[in-house]
């Protein structure tokens, strides 16, 4: 694979410097709450108070100042320092792929006062550079959709949009009414398994599973995986939308925990009201478990369906890799 597109080393600026694990975490997380704190979801937000926490436990410290390049946790990045004031973050993320390896660009964020100066050009091109010396060849980040100051500096950078993904948030309720349509939804059953891991394949590609760590084999019909799941305290929930022996599309519930629990398969000529009927369903029978649930899926011509399905959106993100040279 070519490297990564990077102009020559450039010396740093004078308040840009390491991040250090042992008196920045607390500073870097009240700068990234002050500047994402109204698109944080539930997990953004334990990943701040995590933060916090582990800036005072000198044992996680000293594990971490190990392990920072080689663990897919925030530890190792850059930040902007004035006035013994840190006004600027970067963070890299090391993950691996198979046997390969690459980085997450994450919480490049900015003071508010001291937008619009070039230090989050500065932080994220030094990023790079930090990639390109560890002979690290693929480089990942996501921005909000309408983030439009953001995306036009990524792609100078040479950062292309490989995906475009929403996040959806609805509340359960056992008292929704059903919509009326010819369609029926049924358990999925085993023998619709080969459209729907067709379907799964597209719409939850190996190319971003690095990061989401998508186990769509929990969805896979048979013993084995029946016996695992159990083993594994996982109730998975499956249903499908037929019209007249045709599979129209498929939903599926892997309770694990993480915001995108549900699964969706559609094709290219399936009906959005057998999407709308799923989610409808699944948020009438997943009530006595949790009151809100989440999905993650393509944005595209399937919006409608999912917002009139009772959905609303929490963020819609871009997900960009550096070119090649």
């Amino acid at each position: 694979m070519s490297s990564i597109t990077i102009s020559a080393p450039v010396k740093p600026h004078p308040n840009l410097r390491p991040l250090s694990i042992f008196r920045d975490l607390p500073p870097v997380a009240d700068l990234i709450e002050q500047c994402f704190s109204s698109t944080m979801d539930n997990d953004g937000r334990r990943y701040i108070q995590d933060m916090r926490r582990a800036g005072g436990d000198h044992g996680f410290l000293q594990w971490a100042n190990r392990v920072a390049d080689s663990t897919s946790l925030p530890l190792t990045g850059f930040v902007w320092e004035e006035d013994h004031r840190i006004i600027g973050n970067v963070s890299l993320v090391p993950f691996r792929r198979n046997k390969h390896r690459l980085y997450l660009i994450a919480n490049v964020a900015v003071h508010p006062e001291h937008r619009r100066r070039g230090i989050a050009r500065a932080l994220t091109l030094h990023a790079m550079q930090h990639a390109r010396e560890k002979n690290i060849d693929d480089l990942w980040l996501h921005v909000r959709a309408d983030n439009f100051d953001a995306i036009p500096l990524y792609q100078s950078l040479g950062f292309v949009e490989r995906a475009c993904r929403t996040q959806w948030q609805a509340v359960t309720s056992q008292h929704l009414d059903m919509p009326q349509t010819d369609i029926a939804v049924e358990g999925r059953h085993p023998r619709y398994w080969a459209v729907q891991s067709h379907w799964l394949s597209r719409l939850y590609p190996d190319h971003l599973g690095w990061h989401a760590n998508w186990n769509l084999s929990m969805l896979r019909p048979g013993f084995l995986t029946w016996l695992k799941n159990m083993f594994m305290d996982m109730n998975v929930r499956q249903w499908a939308a037929v019209r007249r022996n045709n599979l129209l599309a498929t939903l599926s519930w892997i309770p694990t925990g993480r915001g995108e629990s549900l699964f969706a398969a559609t094709g290219a000529r399936s009906d959005p009201e057998a999407l709308t009927l799923l989610l409808v369903h699944a948020r009438r029978e997943l009530h006595y478990s949790h009151p809100r649930i989440q999905l993650d899926f393509p944005t595209g011509p399937f919006d409608n369906a999912i917002e009139a399905a009772g959905f609303k959106i929490h963020r819609t993100l871009l997900w960009m890799q550096a070119t090649s040279a």
